[in-house]
């Protein structure tokens, strides 16, 4: 499967105008609502792709795609990730949100090398994806919304700084299982100079709630369940929330530690889930104090920037 930057995933084309607008924070109590009762089922990931739902491509498409038409491809199973591997079995992953933190990704990846910059033309961050973890650290707050993590999706007229490392070949399916609720795209970074970068990088863009569900779930209520419903978390992706607090100022205070550059693109080119609002605006108005709020003692390592 290929996927065209230019907006060819169902409902992630920038000019898309099916965006709802955000709602922005207020003291009135929003819960969320599950609206079947899942039962429980200790559903404990393993390596082996079918239980990961990842489905092999058709064709191998490590030399399909080209700079030129710049198609992107799309990370369904284990042997796709190896087609993208150097020659000394190492994976480059890009880093947009936390991973910008060499201390966060080293507590992900400890084996990682050549940590670095890069920009990925076409791709914008935008805050509009649940992330369970945040409940489980009780950092999430879903009064007011406050409940999202970042993912990127396409977009031809905007670009990311981000960072790029390597991992070993052997490590993949733990990022796999790590980032199990994201769709896995071969892309093309570049240094800050515009110089290409040999091997293509793997990002996490936005999926969808229905391919998560019926693909990596295997339709399976008992598995939605133990990964997101036991936190009540109906879907997954959605365009009316607003960014965790912590883990925004995380994410700023990593940009901003890696440069001006970064630290102004960051701002600039990342949205919350209105897709109108940049990070540098919100600060301004409805996100004002975030960077002066110190996480709770037992993250402050974790979230520290």
């Amino acid at each position: 499967m290929q996927v065209q930057v230019q907006g060819s995933i169902p409902g992630l084309s920038c000019g898309s105008r099916s965006w709802r607008p955000v709602r922005l924070r207020s003291d009135v109590v929003r819960p969320l609502s599950f609206s079947s009762s899942f039962s429980a089922f200790n559903s404990t990931l393993r390596l082996h792709s079918s239980l990961l739902g990842l489905r092999p491509m058709a064709h191998s498409s490590a030399s399909s795609s080209s700079r030129g038409n710049l198609t992107v491809d799309e990370l369904n199973s284990i042997a796709d990730f190896e087609r993208i591997a150097d020659d000394d079995g190492y994976i480059s992953i890009c880093g947009f949100g936390s991973l910008l933190s060499i201390c966060s990704a080293r507590s992900t990846f400890p084996h990682l090398i050549n940590f670095r910059l890069a920009q990925l033309p076409r791709f914008r961050r935008v805050f509009a994806h649940v992330a369970p973890i945040f409940f489980e650290r009780g950092i999430a707050n879903p009064h007011t919304g406050e409940i999202s993590s970042l993912s990127v999706e396409p977009c031809q007229e905007e670009f990311l700084i981000v960072t790029v490392f390597e991992i070993n070949i052997h490590d993949v399916p733990s990022f796999i299982k790590r980032e199990e609720e994201f769709r896995f795209l071969a892309v093309f970074p570049e240094g800050l100079d515009g110089t290409p970068f040999p091997n293509r990088a793997v990002l996490c863009a936005r999926y969808s709630d229905e391919e998560y569900f019926q693909v990596r779930c295997q339709g399976s209520k008992e598995i939605y369940h133990e990964r997101y419903g036991r936190y009540n978390i109906q879907k997954i992706w959605r365009d009316d929330i607003l960014p965790c607090r912590i883990y925004l100022r995380h994410c700023i205070l990593a940009a901003k530690n890696l440069g001006e550059p970064a630290y102004s693109n960051f701002l600039d080119h990342t949205y919350i889930s209105d897709r109108k609002t940049t990070i540098r605006q919100y600060l301004a108005t409805d996100g004002a104090g975030i960077m002066e709020e110190e996480p709770p003692e037992s993250l402050k390592t974790r979230y520290g920037g």
